[in-house]
């Protein structure tokens, strides 16, 4: 049976076979979304290829932050084997265009996102989470070197870059990668979120793109949302929210929880740009690349703030600054 059989089948068998359906806006992995309609009801279809992705972990997930009392979307219909769900439909006023129609707003939606990462920080994640460890955030970062490096010079050995780059974030991401007491989702920022301002508190803001969650360091959300790699946040907004954070969340030690903040930041730069390279280089998704100057930005702040001049000089050294802004060819 072909994948578009398949679905009309899934659909039918649900009581959805004769509803309209839109393309959404795809994402950066191999998922693909519908909006259905059929008469006055509407619901978003996830077609996740089984061979490429498992939806087992966004169900786990989805049951978990429902459960917490979070505006994640109900799950209508399922099938494992398939690769299909059939979502709760949690409207199109998405964190990014709201934004880009009132600019204004920003603080008030920065807020409310912030706001739902303290209350989820005092939540003790299920031990079955994977955890944000040195072995994950190591391979992360070793992408920069295995794909962004080689499209700069084709030429390069990445064995060793790879090597190197680890020898570097090692002892600096020590601490941090021990530190698993909350459930990080990681891909939390404007293009993930969406303004629901029929509900109340921090149902207001509903969530998306979730399945890739680990039990790790309470800065790395922050940081996913603060320093967005598809929209400028204001360096203004950035610090102002990072102090709203810290008033809430109470660290224990405010500026070893800002170090962490940039150190976290600079781990997840370095990990941006060699996913955005892959996405253009083995999937054919080139839009990425207009967004690596300011992934780029982002390093650079967090290495200067985090002051990581060794990391820095590693830097320097195999992407110079100069040609950090020029189209990879």
């Amino acid at each position: 049976m072909s994948r578009a059989a398949q679905i009309d089948a899934f659909l039918a068998a649900h009581g959805w076979g004769s509803a309209e359906r839109v393309p959404l806006a795809g994402d950066a992995s191999f998922r693909r979304y519908e909006r259905v309609r059929h008469g006055r009801r509407h619901a978003i279809l996830m077609d996740a290829p089984p061979e490429r992705e498992d939806v087992r972990p966004f169900l786990a997930i989805d049951r978990l932050l429902r459960r917490w009392g979070y505006s994640a979307p109900r799950v209508l219909a399922v099938d494992v084997a398939a690769g299909l769900l059939l979502l709760e439909d949690l409207g199109e006023d998405g964190f990014t265009s709201r934004l880009a129609r009132d600019p204004a707003s920003a603080p008030v939606l920065y807020e409310a996102a912030v706001a739902l990462l303290v209350d989820l920080h005092r939540r003790l994640p299920p031990a079955r989470i994977p955890p944000y460890d040195m072995t994950a955030l190591l391979g992360e970062a070793r992408l920069f070197a295995e794909w962004y490096l080689p499209a700069r010079d084709p030429a390069v050995d990445p064995a060793p870059l790879c090597a190197a780059l680890e020898e570097r974030f090692r002892p600096l991401l020590r601490d941090l990668a021990t530190a698993t007491e909350v459930l990080v989702l990681r891909d939390y920022h404007a293009d993930n979120l969406l303004w629901m301002s029929r509900r109340r508190g921090l149902r207001r803001v509903g969530l998306l793109d979730f399945q890739d969650a680990r039990r790790g360091h309470p800065a790395y959300d922050l940081v996913s949302l603060l320093q967005d790699a598809r929209r400028d946040v204001p360096e203004s907004l950035e610090e102002e929210m990072i102090a709203f954070y810290c008033e809430r969340a109470q660290p224990r030690d405010r500026a070893a929880f800002r170090r962490a903040y940039h150190l976290l930041g600079a781990q997840r730069a370095t990990k941006v740009i060699g996913i955005f390279t892959r996405l253009h280089r083995r999937d054919g998704k080139p839009r990425y690349l207009a967004l690596l100057p300011r992934v780029w930005d982002h390093l650079e702040r967090n290495l200067a703030a985090a002051r990581l001049d060794g990391l820095r000089a590693w830097f320097d050294e195999v992407a110079p600054p100069a040609c950090r802004r020029r189209e990879l060819p």
